[in-house]
């Protein structure tokens, strides 16, 4: 299933019915197109959805779809990650212990990228804003939480990567620097964790049609770029019992 360091989706996989049956999940960036596209699918999966984000009136829009699916009621835990401190983290966790008494799996779904520029000309609030929401959050966070994790018969945490090869060239900036520093973390927590019954996971998505996206390849056709809702089922795969073997970057491309 392995070739240098990635796995790939079971051919023609779906989420069986109730995949994610009574587990929480924290989807963390829930207003971005990734995030959004992933509560929704753990939704539909069986999962209680707990969306995590700093735009109130999208998170209440999505709490709303996820309602009409018949699905759990998800939780909106409002924060902005590029100004959270350490004790926003573990107030989020004592919050999630206090309201459901588990955690299940997390899913960062956060990314901030500003604009394609040469790395000198990165204004300073700009390269600090990304170290924060792309890798200090997805750290912080995960540390906050690892209690409750730790606690779940089986969890999952989802790190979501780049083509290293691609952000890792000129103009890529702070964003190109964070996705190598976030591939890091991952495998570190990999190799830590490996005996436990919490997972750390990546997914290499392929190609995306969001805001995120739109930001770097401006002059693109953007309808002919597939929605995020097949990384959103990727996501839901490795958060559930069938990616217990899974030790590679899921690659999508």
């Amino acid at each position: 299933m392995s070739t240098a360091g990635y796995a790939h989706l079971p051919a023609n996989w779906r989420a069986p019915a109730e995949y994610l049956r009574d587990r929480v999940v924290l989807v963390a960036g829930a207003a971005g197109g990734l995030g959004h596209a992933s509560a929704l699918a753990c939704a539909r999966a069986g999962a209680r959805v707990v969306l995590l984000g700093r735009r109130i009136a999208r998170l209440e829009k999505i709490h709303d779809e996820i309602m009409a699916l018949h699905a759990a009621p998800p939780a909106l835990y409002p924060l902005d990650l590029a100004g959270a401190s350490p004790r926003d983290y573990g107030e989020l966790a004592a919050t999630l212990e206090r309201e459901y008494g588990r955690l299940d799996g997390i899913v960062h779904a956060a990314a901030h990228f500003e604009s394609l520029q040469p790395a000198i000309d990165i204004e300073a609030d700009d390269w600090l804003r990304a170290m924060q929401v792309n890798v200090s959050a997805p750290f912080l966070l995960t540390q906050a939480c690892l209690p409750l994790l730790r606690e779940a018969p089986q969890a999952g945490v989802v790190f979501v990567l780049d083509d290293l090869a691609r952000v890792g060239k000129a103009h890529w900036g702070g964003y190109g620097v964070t996705k190598h520093a976030l591939a890091g973390l991952v495998s570190i927590l990999r190799e830590e964790w490996e005996s436990t019954n919490v997972r750390a996971h990546a997914v290499l998505p392929e190609p995306m049609r969001t805001a995120l996206r739109h930001k770097a390849y401006y002059g693109e056709d953007a309808a002919q770029v597939p929605s995020p809702d097949a990384t959103a089922d990727a996501v839901v795969y490795l958060l559930g019992a069938d990616a217990a073997g899974v030790g590679d970057t899921l690659d999508l491309r």
